[in-house]
């Protein structure tokens, strides 16, 4: 999991990220960690005991009749063509610039070669060795692309003077800019400016309160869905037992977070150094990496960014397929046929997914781009995918009328600002692009979640016989299923829900704490960071004691 995340893309976006909002503006994604951490200590049991072979099959699990077929063939399409192409475009929009900016070629070029050579490549192995191909050279993958990215950070950093000298370069950039910058290194916001600044290397306070309040359960985003989903339930899917699923995914969360971010951020500052002033600041990465690494090495790194992309696009290519063909095809087009077939329909699946990721590569501006379109079509889905575990009374309708309320509130604000831009008219949101960000966001929550939860309430529930089969399966915690678990009889009652919050809650200190302290010690702040330090081995022996004993797990 964590192999497939440490995209081609994420080391440019996070460049751009730091280039324009410092190292404050990574709040974007790392905001996700609640969301992620419950996904290990809420929903990780959970999605094991399904028994699953994807989370769209969840639709026809947890709910009845043709509202849970057509939710899942809508979101087999929804997720496996519409998400899953703007994930492939992004990633391989982040390839062109890699490979452009590397060889000296046009992007045309190097879309070329992205789309008839190394996807290709990639779709063959993924045909051959399936999910568990994928494990094994993640595995490789992240083990090469690690050592990598540390590379690239020592020698961006030597050649902005070290880093003493690049923190001093930056505060003198700093005070030259006048009173309106901030602090590049800052790991939070400057909460004295106002609430929509839009200041030199400052996020905006607006956005990083939705970011932190706000996105991490209400926006549908891949790798960090409200009650996990996606290529993290197909992880947990082929997990031993329940046991190591939740450590797994306890693992990514702690790579994700707290380890990897800070080559990429140490070589996004030396960019900000060493070529100020860049139109497309996501290109200052492989600049550093093209000019300050010794050429000697520059056929390893091609190679580990190769790695990266491959990495990605293998998992994304397995299971926009699988929803394709497993969720939609061969669910509601031809129910019958031989395996080959469906073979080969994957096969032409793959293709067309690899096709259609070029088109939307083309017509991105940047990989951060691509991050944005995603999480305002997902904004205000996440409450449904986290309630529709714990609370009975959530039906198809939910799910449904929450997606279609993302997609036409999200287009509908689109389209507005269009045409309000052709016809000179005033934008419907002002500000800076994070602040607009945040606006739009906001919006889409907040109507999203209204419309589902009303939907919610004026339809019916899901029958019982349906509710009493998955309850009995999967056994959520009792509080939010008390009249489904009274018809159901025998089955064994859960009740978890206090301990695993207050695992999450440390949970979340733990990553943030390792989080800021890796990045106060790399800036020469020893006393905050062993502090930090200090604070996340304390949150981790005590979720190591809350965790359940080997004869619980056994008993689950």
């Amino acid at each position: 999991m964590v192999a497939t995340t440490f995209a081609a893309d994420t080391p440019l976006a996070v460049t751009g990220l730091v280039y324009a909002n410092g190292v404050a503006g990574n709040w974007l994604w790392w905001s996700f960690l609640p969301s992620g951490m419950m996904t290990v200590f809420l929903f990780a049991r959970l999605w094991r005991r399904s028994g699953l072979i994807t989370d769209v099959q969840f639709a026809e699990m947890r709910y009845a009749g043709k509202p849970a077929a057509f939710l899942r063939g809508f979101r087999a399409v929804y997720l496996g063509l519409l998400m899953n192409c703007l994930i492939l475009g992004w990633v391989t929009k982040a390839m062109v610039n890699i490979i452009s900016t590397s060889l000296g070629v046009s992007d045309a070029k190097a879309l070329g070669i992205c789309v008839f050579f190394l996807m290709p490549f990639t779709g063959i192995y993924v045909s051959l060795g399936g999910l568990w191909g994928v494990l094994w050279t993640d595995l490789f993958q992240f083990v090469l692309k690690m050592a990598i990215v540390i590379g690239v950070a020592w020698y961006g950093v030597h050649a902005a003077g070290g880093m003493q000298q690049m923190l001093a370069t930056l505060a003198a950039k700093r005070a030259a800019a006048g009173p309106g910058a901030s602090d590049i290194t800052a790991l939070l916001p400057d909460f004295s400016r106002g609430f929509a600044s839009e200041a030199l290397w400052t996020l905006p306070v607006i956005t990083f309160v939705v970011h932190l309040a706000v996105q991490w359960w209400a926006f549908w985003y891949p790798g960090a869905e409200p009650g996990g989903g996606g290529y993290i339930a197909q992880r947990i899917f082929s997990a031993k037992d329940e046991r190591n699923g939740l450590l797994s995914v306890l693992w990514f969360n702690l790579a994700h977070y707290a380890l990897r971010p800070w080559p990429w951020i140490l070589t996004a500052l030396a960019a900000v150094v060493l070529y100020p002033g860049l139109a497309q600041p996501e290109r200052g990465y492989m600049l550093v990496a093209t000019r300050q690494t010794p050429h000697a090495v520059l056929g390893i790194l091609l190679a580990g960014f190769m790695a990266a992309f491959m990495s990605t696009v293998a998992t994304q290519l397995n299971w926009g397929s699988s929803y394709l063909i497993e969720d939609f095809y061969r669910r509601f087009l031809k129910k019958e046929g031989t395996e080959a077939h469906f073979v080969n329909a994957s096969r032409l699946a793959t293709a067309f997914l690899v096709l259609a990721a070029a088109a939307v590569a083309w017509q991105l501006t940047s990989v951060s781009a691509g991050w944005k379109i995603v999480l305002e079509l997902g904004a205000g889905t996440g409450g449904v995918y986290l309630l529709r575990w714990y609370w009975w009374r959530v039906n198809a309708w939910s799910e449904i009328s929450a997606m279609v309320a993302a997609l036409v509130t999200t287009l509908a604000l689109h389209s507005e600002t269009l045409w309000n831009a052709i016809a000179g008219r005033p934008q419907p949101f002002s500000g800076s692009d994070p602040v607009i960000f945040a606006k739009t966001t906001l919006c889409t929550t907040g109507i999203t979640t209204l419309v589902w939860i009303a939907v919610t309430l004026l339809t019916a529930a899901e029958p019982n016989d349906t509710l009493i089969k998955f309850y009995a399966k999967v056994r959520p915690q009792i509080t939010g299923w008390q009249p489904v678990a009274k018809l159901a009889g025998d089955v064994p009652v859960t009740r978890d829900l206090g301990r695993n919050l207050v695992n999450w809650l440390l949970g979340c200190v733990l990553i943030y704490s390792a989080l800021f302290s890796i990045g106060e010690l790399c800036f020469g702040r020893y006393q905050a960071g062993f502090l930090l330090a200090g604070v996340a081995i304390v949150c981790g022996l005590a979720i190591s004691r809350l965790m359940p004993k080997p004869a619980e797990w056994q008993a689950n």
